[in-house]
């Protein structure tokens, strides 16, 4: 026996129970209890210092999860709007989404899909730069830096 539940949200949290009759010995019952966790983005300030390198880790500082093993993608943002920096499937090489002339060849992925941004430019403080990693269609855990650039 299996439920099948779809459109999942936070108010099906609770206690379920499965009980059915049984000849002859009776009614058997199975419960379990379903927590759904809402999705929740964490977020982070990085500060660096003008035309230096800026290293941006997915997930804040999660190492414990092996990020190669699902897709990711990282965007940019300013102003309610986002654009795609970077996109990275398991097993496949990173596309870089160069169209963006502000980071064009300033971009690259490094080790654990780490954002590298160099040189760090006046125009980055402020951006909002966001790491978004599918565990399943449905499940998106995402961060987000904010950068605070400082000059000599």
């Amino acid at each position: 026996w299996a439920l099948h539940l779809k459109n999942v949200t936070v108010s099906l949290s609770g206690h379920y129970e499965c009980s059915f009759a049984t000849y002859p010995y009776g009614t058997k019952a199975g419960k379990i209890q379903l927590l759904v966790k809402a999705e929740e983005e964490q977020h982070y300030v990085k500060e660096v210092w003008l035309n230096q390198t800026l290293e941006i880790p997915c997930l804040g500082d999660t190492t414990s999860e092996n990020l190669s093993n699902y897709p990711l993608k990282w965007l940019v943002g300013e102003n309610g709007r986002k654009e795609e920096l970077v996109t990275k499937e398991p097993s496949c090489p990173a596309v870089y989404r160069n169209g963006n002339t502000l980071y064009g060849q300033r971009v690259r992925l490094g080790l654990n899909n780490t954002l590298k941004i160099f040189p760090t430019k006046i125009m980055d403080d402020g951006r909002v730069f966001s790491c978004h990693v599918v565990y399943h269609p449905e499940r998106v855990q995402k961060s987000s830096t904010t950068v605070r650039v400082f000059g000599n």
